[in-house]
């Protein structure tokens, strides 16, 4: 079962995704921002459509700024800094007052498939360690990404499944469900040329957008204000 948001987030992607499903040129990548609209606030998946980066729209969209957003982005230091001295095999980047945590699928998976490899539990053991000790202040979208070989439904379904594995086992290791979204994006936001070898190893990845929860951005605003 793909892992969704409950509550507002939740009407709200359903009501943008109803709105448009008599749009027939609907492709996956609107469908993306969509995510990030209900995932990340109205502003991600529109930042996320224009940079080609539904991760990265979802994590600005969740942006308080401020006072707020100065101790929000310590905190986010403080971990990023953590995770990059603990996951020797993940790309660790800061993105506005969050983390993007980027995995290469051959890392987690085999070729053409959504089984994790030992080594993959291994990293998001780690991951999930990290953030043991905020996993009740942030949130996580889960977004597995694929080259352009084969067709686009097949490597959106692909990508989707490589997506709730992970979100499946960072579960079983303590992240709460409620906590975790998912989405597969295919081949429609490649970070290198599809064209080479090592283009095609690039865009299969598995992709973590942490970013801090409302519940906790209500909550940094409460004690320090806006």
């Amino acid at each position: 079962m793909i892992i969704q948001r409950t509550g507002a987030a939740l009407a709200l992607a359903v009501f943008l995704l109803g709105t448009a499903s008599g749009c027939a040129s609907l492709n996956r990548q609107e469908r993306g921002a969509i995510i990030g609209a209900a995932t990340g606030a109205a502003v991600g998946g529109a930042v996320g459509k224009v940079a080609g980066s539904t991760t990265k729209g979802v994590i600005i969209g969740a942006v308080v700024g401020g006072a707020a957003g100065a101790v929000i982005g310590r905190e986010m230091d403080q971990k990023a800094e953590e995770l990059e001295g603990e996951l020797e095999n993940a790309e660790v980047e800061r993105v506005g007052e969050g983390i993007l945590v980027t995995f290469e699928s051959g890392i987690l998976f085999d070729f053409d498939s959504y089984r994790l490899r030992p080594e993959a539990r291994q990293n998001l053991t780690e991951l999930s360690r990290s953030l043991g000790d905020m996993s009740d202040d942030v949130e996580l979208l889960v977004a597995g990404h694929t080259d352009s070989v084969g067709t686009d439904d097949y490597n959106y379904t692909l990508s989707e499944r490589r997506a709730q594995a992970a979100a499946d086992y960072l579960m079983t290791q303590g992240i709460p469900p409620a906590r975790i979204s998912i989405t597969g994006l295919g081949e429609t936001e490649p970070v290198a040329s599809n064209d080479t070898d090592a283009g095609r190893q690039q865009n299969r990845r598995v992709e973590v957008a942490i970013y801090a929860s409302e519940e906790h951005r209500e909550e940094v605003r409460g004690r320090v204000g806006r």
